[in-house]
């Protein structure tokens, strides 16, 4: 059996421990300072060790509290990580994925009846977010990141590299202003990402153009608002011509010149590592690992 102490003599011993004090701990816990102060007396009985001091008017931790501190608050905090999740998604069915907004708009909404057809039990919960999540702290079960793979305590599948073309309205084009290089395509706004604005200086430099002049251009958030501002005609964007391959058949975007540059990131499939996965998730892995081989096979 294990030797637990009671749990709310751990919360009463936390909370006073990380506000020095046992009025603040009451404040926070919704009890009387006494409760509190009974709460750290039963918890050193259980302990035989004496855990707080007092100086002057604050309470502080004894050596041993100290290290007793640690290991506590790692504990509450996996417990509180666990029920939240729990919470979030008491479906066993459902799998709760943060995808970066261009790859969740333009390629996996269009697949997500070919997944639906292979899991039909299984319930997708998509939220498209430009920020990198901390999954430890979040209501996600899964994400895919955009970036180079090595992140700590991630468990991490390649997806997809990303190297980025200019993107453009047919529209914008202008029978005056034709674009034959690299250096052509500053005679047109030019759409930039916020985070990545090195991107279009990259490109032009990669491709011969020695004084790369950005003053006409403007920044969105993310790459979907960017080849959104693109098809609207406001100016030439940066994309993954694979992602815009619906906007490219239907004559929304067009690449005014064949060059590209290769971002040196990738597309991934992450989840905590260590953790876990259910029915619902491994699904889920296993079916985009499966897409992406074959479009790998069949370019």
């Amino acid at each position: 059996m294990r030797r637990l102490p009671p749990l709310n003599s751990l919360r009463s011993f936390e909370a006073a421990a990380r506000h020095g004090s046992f009025n603040k701990a009451a404040e926070e816990l919704f009890v009387t300072p006494s409760a509190v102060s009974h709460q750290i007396k039963t918890l050193e009985e259980f302990l035989g060790i004496q855990l707080f001091q007092r100086v002057k008017r604050k309470v502080e931790l004894t050596s041993p509290g100290v290290r007793y501190l640690s290991a506590i608050r790692s504990a509450l905090d996996d417990i509180d990580e666990a029920t939240r999740k729990l919470q979030a998604s008491p479906n066993a069915g459902a799998v709760n994925i943060c995808v970066a907004p261009a790859f969740l708009t333009h390629w996996l909404v269009p697949r997500v009846i070919s997944f639906q057809q292979q899991y039909p039990d299984v319930e997708l919960r998509l939220t498209a977010s430009v920020n990198q999540i901390d999954l430890r702290y979040s209501d996600m079960d899964m994400a895919i990141f955009y970036g180079d793979g090595n992140w700590p305590g991630i468990q991490s599948h390649f997806l997809r590299e990303v190297k980025i073309s200019p993107l453009c309205s047919p529209k914008l084009l202008h029978d005056l202003k034709p674009i034959n290089s690299a250096e052509d395509l500053l005679q047109y706004p030019l759409i930039h990402i916020s985070k990545r604005d090195k991107e279009w200086k990259n490109l032009l430099t990669n491709n011969g153009v020695k004084r790369v002049d950005t003053r006409k251009s403007m920044t969105f958030s993310s790459t979907s608002l960017a080849m959104g501002a693109a098809m609207e005609g406001l100016g030439i964007a940066l994309a993954d011509p694979d992602l815009a391959q619906r906007e490219l058949e239907y004559g929304q975007l067009v690449k005014p010149l064949d060059i590209y540059l290769d971002t040196k990131r990738s597309f991934y499939l992450a989840y905590q590592e260590g953790i876990p996965l259910t029915k619902s998730m491994e699904a889920f892995r296993d079916w985009i690992l499966e897409e992406m081989k074959k479009e790998n096979t069949n370019p």
